[in-house]
This record gives C-alpha cells, structure tokens and sequence, in this order.
C-alpha cells in the first residue's frame, strides 16, 4: 500500500521556531532558526514515515469562509514574533528545494487541504497526516492516522480511531460535534458554556452527534440541558466551524505529488547556503538507503561524481 505524508506546514514551523533557539544565524546574520528545526524534522519524517507521495500544506491568509463567517474566529492568539515570518519565504524555498508540492488558498485553511488530500487517498492508500490540530482527527481512520510531533519527530504520538476514542471518549465522526460542545479555545471558540471534555463525551456516546443531543434534550437532567438550550445556536455555528471542508478541487493531483526521480542538487546548494553541514550529512545518510536510493535522483549525483573524479584524475 502507497503511503502519503500530508503536512501542515504551519505546524511545524511553529513547533520549529519556538524549539530552537532564535540566535541561530548563519555567518552573515540570518536568523535560521525556524528553517533548521523545519528542516530537521523533514528528513525526520522522510527517514521514519518513508513516504512515497508528499503535500505541504499552508494558511494562505486571515480571509477564510470562516473568518468571513466568524470576525472573532482565532482572536486572542498570541502574536507571533515578526522574525518568525522573515523566515517562512526561506522554508517554503527549502520546501521546493526538495522538489514537494505544498498547496494553500485564501479561503481554505491548512486543515482543509488535508482533509481533501486524505479524503481523495481514501481507496488504496496509507496516510499519516502530522500535525497537531485536533480539527484534523476527524480524518482518522484505519487507513489515515493522524501523527503529531514530539522530540522534533523522535517521539511521534500516533492517533487512528481507536487512540482518538481511548483518549476523547468519541469517535473521529464525532470530532466536530465534540468542539461543538467544548470549543476550541486555540480558535476562539466557545462551545456550550459549563460543559466540558468528559460531560460532552458522556452526550456523544448516548446520543451520536450534537444533533442527536438537541433532539433528546427532554431525557437531560435539567442541569444540563439549562445550558444546552442557552447555547443551542452558539453549539451548532461551533461545529460548523470546526468541521473540515474536504470537497475543494485538488490543486496537485495524487500521481504529482509522488515521489520520483526527487532532485539532491538543489537541496544540497540550500543547505550550504544557510550552512546546515549536518543536515546535509543527515540527508546524505538519507540518499544512501534503500528509500533514499528509490525516490530521489542519486545514480545522477554519483554518475556526476565519477566524472568530476575522472576529469581530476586527468591532471
């Protein structure tokens, strides 16, 4: 079975950017930071998930449906330093240095393009979606686990159904109609106000879906259901908004995102560049196994060598 890596490139650079220290320059002064822990947890990735199709996807901008939908949607995240986007252009030429697609627009978020991509691999693919975005556990299923990064990658927590219902109390179905009732703080939404995580689980397991809880409000003890009808509309608008967009045209079809004949050149000039010698190591040890020597361009680079070496041994 194929194996497609989708990666919400936000994500990680956020992971990246506050993980490693923000005095990382190269010689000249440009501050690397974001780029290296990026980086890092790329060839992590690669080395570990082994994948033989790739998407990076990315926020395009603060004009969603949802923001259009919701003016508060995300307000009160904590702004994030301005060094952190001098480095996006620079990660994103890392991104197609390596030759991988990555997709964003104005009116979807990141989140969407991973539920399309998943969606579209349903039949005879195995995806690991990494990211952090509990938005994305919705995808789950026995096919399509979602992998989110700790220890850069080194300590990866891996959630299908089965994980996601251990650890929430709901099905990946359910996900939306869970941060109905809960929120989501992280996007500035309310949710039922006085029902938490193990109360709206408990709904969701005798009832099935946030629907399916408004229909039964006369079995709930009055508690409850006091708050429920308090909050009917504001309920149903968070699920709305937490539910993933996933029928959208696919910018990069599945056969372009595959990996073939991946260029080395172009990854090694970028490393050298911001003088990441031992992530070029890194992914020279990469290129030299058995998945490295499959999916990237490496008889060229040594056929390259052997004639550079030929011509100095002509001297």
């Amino acid at each position: 079975m194929k194996h497609l890596v989708l990666i919400d490139g936000h994500h990680l650079m956020y992971r990246a950017y506050y993980a490693i220290p923000r005095t990382l320059c190269t010689s000249k002064g440009e501050q690397t930071n974001a780029m290296y822990g990026v980086a890092s947890m790329l060839l992590a990735i690669l080395t570990i998930e082994k994948p033989d199709a790739l998407v990076f996807c990315f926020d395009a901008g603060e004009e969603t449906f949802r923001h259009q939908e919701n003016a508060t949607y995300k307000e009160g995240r904590a702004e994030t330093p301005d060094d952190f986007y001098l480095q996006i252009p620079r990660i994103m030429q890392m991104v197609e240095a390596f030759g991988f697609k990555h997709v964003s627009d104005a009116k979807y978020e990141a989140d969407d393009f991973l539920c399309a991509y998943a969606t579209a691999a349903a039949e005879g693919w195995k995806v690991t979606i990494v990211t952090g975005d509990r938005d994305a556990f919705q995808l789950a299923t026995e096919n399509v686990r979602v992998a989110i990064p700790h220890k850069g990658y080194q300590q990866t927590e891996y959630l299908g159904p089965q994980e996601i219902l251990n650890k929430y109390g709901v099905r990946p179905d359910q996900i939306a109609s869970y941060k109905g009732l809960v929120g989501d703080a992280s996007d500035n939404l309310p949710g039922v106000t006085g029902i938490g995580p193990k109360g709206a689980a408990a709904l969701l397991q005798q009832y099935g879906t946030l629907r399916g809880v408004y229909e039964h409000l006369a079995d709930i003890k009055e508690g409850v259901r006091a708050k429920l009808e308090r909050d009917r509309e504001q309920a149903f608008f968070c699920e709305h908004m937490a539910t993933l967009v996933c029928d959208m045209p696919l910018p990069h079809s599945l056969d372009d995102v595959t990996l073939r004949n991946m260029p080395v050149e172009a990854v090694h000039n970028f490393f050298r560049d911001v003088e990441f010698a031992a992530l070029g190591k890194r992914f020279d040890t990469l290129l030299r196994s058995p998945y490295g020597r499959q999916h990237w361009n490496v008889p060229m680079v040594e056929k390259k060598v052997e004639q550079v070496e030929k011509q100095m041994s002509m001297f």
